[in-house]
This record gives C-alpha cells, sequence and structure tokens, in this order.
C-alpha cells in the first residue's frame, strides 16, 4: 500500500503573449478595434473585458491541467460541465499487475494528523481494502467487479482541458472556504500558480 499526497501538473508550456494576443484579437472583434492593438495592449483591454463580466472573450484559449486526487475530489472537478476529460479507469486498471508495484495507492486525507486515532482507523481500512482487492484479483475476478470494494481515497489522475472562463468559475467554487478541504488543497496552489504565470486573467480572485 502507498500513500501519497494529491498535486497537479500543468500539461503544457504556458505562453502567455501567445494566450493573450489570441483573446485579444477575438475580443476586438466585438468593438472592431483591431487597429488598436498593440504591444502591451492585450493585457489591458482583457483586464477591462473582465472588469466589466464579459468573459466569454476568454473562451478562446484554454488551459489543460493534470489533476492527481482521490476519486471523491475527481468527481467534483467533473461537474464542471464546460470541460474535456480523461481519467484513470478502475474498469480497466488491474492493480494487482507488476506495472502498479502490485498495490493499491491512496491520497493521504490532509484533514487528520498521521498519528491521530482517525488517521490510523482510515490507514487500516485502506489496508484492509487492498487486501481484499487482491484476494478477488487472485480469485480471477476481474478489475472491473473488484473495484466495488474501492474507496474515494483511491487515487485518480484526472486529464482536465478547460476553457479559461470555466477556470475562473472552477476557482471561484472550489477554492472558497466551504469547498471540500482536499479540492482546496490542490486548487488553491493552482490558483497561484497562473496568477504569477496568467496574471491578467487571474487578478481580481482572492481567497
Amino acid at each position: 500500500m502507498k500513500v501519497i499526497k494529491p498535486y497537479y501538473v500543468i500539461e503544457e508550456d504556458i505562453d502567455p503573449e501567445k494566450i493573450m494576443k489570441t483573446i485579444e484579437k477575438a475580443g476586438r472583434t466585438c468593438y472592431k478595434s483591431e487597429a488598436s492593438i498593440k504591444d502591451g495592449s492585450a493585457e489591458r483591454f482583457i483586464a477591462s473585458i473582465i472588469k466589466r463580466g464579459h468573459e466569454s472573450v476568454i473562451e478562446h484559449e484554454k488551459l489543460t491541467v493534470r489533476f492527481i486526487c482521490d476519486r471523491g475530489v475527481s468527481h467534483e472537478i467533473v461537474r464542471h460541465r464546460v470541460a474535456s476529460y480523461s481519467q484513470e479507469s478502475t474498469r480497466y486498471c488491474n492493480y494487482s499487475r507488476d506495472k502498479f508495484g502490485r498495490e493499491l495507492t491512496f491520497i493521504k486525507p490532509c484533514f487528520w494528523q498521521e498519528n491521530s486515532p482517525e488517521y490510523k482507523l482510515w490507514a487500516e481500512a485502506m489496508e484492509q481494502t487492498e487486501k481484499k482487492y487482491f484476494e478477488m484479483t487472485d480469485l480471477g475476478v476481474t478489475p472491473e467487479q473488484a473495484r466495488s470494494i474501492l474507496p474515494n481515497s483511491l487515487k485518480t489522475e484526472i486529464v482536465t482541458t478547460m476553457n479559461f472562463r470555466e477556470w475562473r468559475h472552477f476557482f471561484r467554487m472550489r477554492c472558497d472556504k466551504v469547498a471540500h478541504p482536499q479540492i482546496r488543497e490542490m486548487a488553491l496552489p493552482l490558483l497561484s500558480e497562473l496568477k504569477e504565470k496568467l496574471p491578467t486573467l487571474f487578478f481580481d480572485l482572492e481567497f
């Protein structure tokens, strides 16, 4: 059994200049103000339209992120409708195989200390799950049948592509103090990184 912390990977090189220029060119079509495009104009233009709530313009660019999280958190991620997802399948992945190290990987709950009674109970439950999963697969039970005993804490990978308007909505929902602590654990640092790399698109989001 392996226990890891959740994390994310941005799946592409971010080119701020290209992103800003694409959005500006599309947005200026609305006003036929393409003649105003010049060095530095994109940031001012995009910041202005975001402040006015004209966020449909930023849908012209997107970002792909791989989340490594537990399956419970992945269920929250896929509630964002304007997105594309590709997720690790418990139906087809047989964790008793060598390529998975013949072990189950679980995501460490962020709300319990490792030496707490709650964490120890959780760890015991995960160990028992792994034991029973392998007993079933060793008997010839297929992964799609054995997965019925797998818990929300099981690690999954979900590649997520959203346009930037939907990413803003994602952060508003998943960074909020009332959001589940395990999704905030990834959403907050991701937002912080994107505010550094693409400040014009996320400058106004504070949590």
